[in-house]
């Protein structure tokens, strides 16, 4: 066997070993499972920041690794990313229909409903929102055409825009969370509102790692590296949350 020829089969049975998944899943694994149910359901405020104090910094390190490793290896994200992507799409799917499936469960099988304790949803601040992440799923296609096209700038430009529009829908959301917590609607004031927070809040937890995504490709940009592919990608969940967020406006606030 020749030494190309047997470099081709060594590079052919390559495998990439990263401990950043694993730092991400016990990360959630601490938030959701534990964290939350401890503060939540058992009222337990020192475990539950105890489970944040642990959940949050693996979580945030293991997603900036598995980002830090997917810029910098372009063969692998060539490979994987047209089918990585849609495969977590759809799995993401899945876990909102389970949270839709039990708010209209709770909806359809209540006699009256909102609720007793319910606020009535405001209409203006969701539009405002919806406009606000339409807007930036616009501005990171625009930009992803610019990249494609080589034009470096214009493509930081763009991402620019997009971290804006979605950090201020992000914005909205506590701002939306703080006047609702302040009139006494909370978590556990009755059917909708644990619905309620639970759809917003889970949403609102992948708008947020959307724009973390967006920051991670921004710092080498400002640089000038860049990988398109997993622009492409994170580009691809960015519309996705946009998507949802239709079924979560008109769901929870408009029907």
């Amino acid at each position: 066997m020749s030494a190309s020829a047997s470099g081709a089969h060594d590079h052919g049975h390559h495998w990439e070993v990263s401990a950043a998944p694993l730092l991400a899943v016990l990360g959630i694994f601490f938030l959701l499972p534990l964290g939350f149910p401890a503060f939540f359901v058992y009222g337990s405020a020192t475990l539950g920041a105890i489970c944040a104090g642990l959940g949050v910094p693996l979580l945030l390190w293991g997603v900036a690794k598995w980002v830090s490793e997917g810029i910098n290896q372009k063969p692998l994200m060539e490979g994987l990313s047209p089918v990585a992507m849609p495969t977590f799409i759809v799995s993401e799917i899945f876990i909102f229909l389970s949270l839709f499936s039990a708010y209209w469960m709770f909806r359809l099988g209540a006699d009256v409903w909102p609720p007793e304790g319910s606020v009535t949803m405001p209409t203006t601040l969701p539009l405002i929102m919806t406009v606000l992440l339409v807007s930036s799923s616009i501005t990171i296609h625009i930009g992803e055409e610019k990249l494609e096209h080589g034009d470096i700038g214009g493509f930081r430009n763009y991402l620019w825009l997009t971290l804006l529009l979605g950090g201020a829908f992000l914005g909205c959301t506590v701002y939306e969370y703080n006047h609702l917590i302040h009139v006494g609607f909370i978590p556990s004031t009755n059917a909708f509102s644990t619905a309620f927070f639970s759809i917003t809040g889970f949403h609102a937890s992948h708008v947020l790692v959307g724009l973390l995504a967006f920051v991670a490709i921004m710092l080498p940009a400002l640089g000038g590296k860049y990988n398109i592919y997993f622009v492409r990608s994170v580009s691809i969940y960015w519309h996705f949350v946009d998507a949802v967020w239709f079924f979560v406006v008109s769901q929870i606030y408009f029907w």
